[in-house]
């Protein structure tokens, strides 16, 4: 009698690096949650590409920044906790620091850091009863370099690489791995708007990165291949910066 299939959590993956994270782990043999706040005709899409890999995708609309959401949501998932959790559910408000707004501030931290708390909390102690796991979380370069008009995205992405490196400490010991993933600069719409021309010439690579480049590192840390790997920040960036 075969085993039944490992599944993962992705949060905020019905498109860009999310998206692609779903893809990749469902290539791999995962069965797909696939968290979402609204796009439910993208979200649907990328189900079909997950479900055409032979595994089993279940849609999860919610707000991560939401704790009485995602506690609801996720009721289902804490009899049989997935092994894969990758905190990805995020956004920018960019802005200079001192035109900032209140809401571009604690809008961005909310869904960053309170979501990355929200979604970890409800089902790490689930985790920890099995022994094993990994999570993994979508930090950016922005978190290790700083980048002007982002003071709040680096300020939460930074929030979440130390999050990690404090998590990681904490459950070694019950056999889960927690990391952090930094993407530079990738082609998603987190693009659109911006002097894309000029960004490229600062990347060694001299291109912009694909989704599915993070994907194949999330992959990685989710694998067999990483039993000895916790606490990290894996850099995903062209060479734009060495940590």
């Amino acid at each position: 009698m075969s085993s039944p299939r490992l599944s993962a959590l992705i949060t905020g993956a019905s498109k860009g690096i999310g998206a692609a994270i779903a893809v990749q782990l469902a290539q791999d043999g995962f069965d797909i949650f696939l968290n979402y706040r609204s796009d439910h005709t993208q979200a649907k899409k990328v189900a079909e590409q997950i479900e055409a890999a032979g595994v089993s995708c279940t849609l999860l609309p919610f707000d991560v920044a939401d704790g009485d959401a995602v506690e609801k949501q996720l009721a289902l998932l804490l009899d049989a906790p997935p092994f894969v959790l990758v905190n990805n559910a995020g956004f920018a408000a960019d802005s200079l620091f001192g035109m900032m707004d209140d809401n571009s501030w604690k809008s961005v931290i909310d869904v960053h850091l309170n979501g990355f708390f929200n979604v970890t909390r409800t089902l790490l102690p689930r985790m920890m009863r099995k022994r094993k796991g990994r999570i993994v979380n979508i930090a950016s370069t922005a978190g290790q370099t700083g980048n002007p008009g982002q003071a709040n995205y680096s300020a939460a992405k930074a929030g979440l690489i130390g999050a990690t490196r404090s998590l990681a400490v904490e459950v070694a010991k019950r056999n889960i791995l927690v990391n952090a993933v930094a993407p530079g600069f990738i082609e998603t719409e987190m693009l659109d708007g911006l002097p894309v021309d000029e960004i490229k010439k600062r990347v060694p690579l001299g291109r912009f990165g694909r989704p599915e480049e993070v994907a194949y590192m999330v992959s990685f840390l989710c694998s067999d291949k990483a039993q000895y790997i916790t606490g990290q920040t894996f850099s995903v960036n062209g060479g734009i910066y060495a940590s």
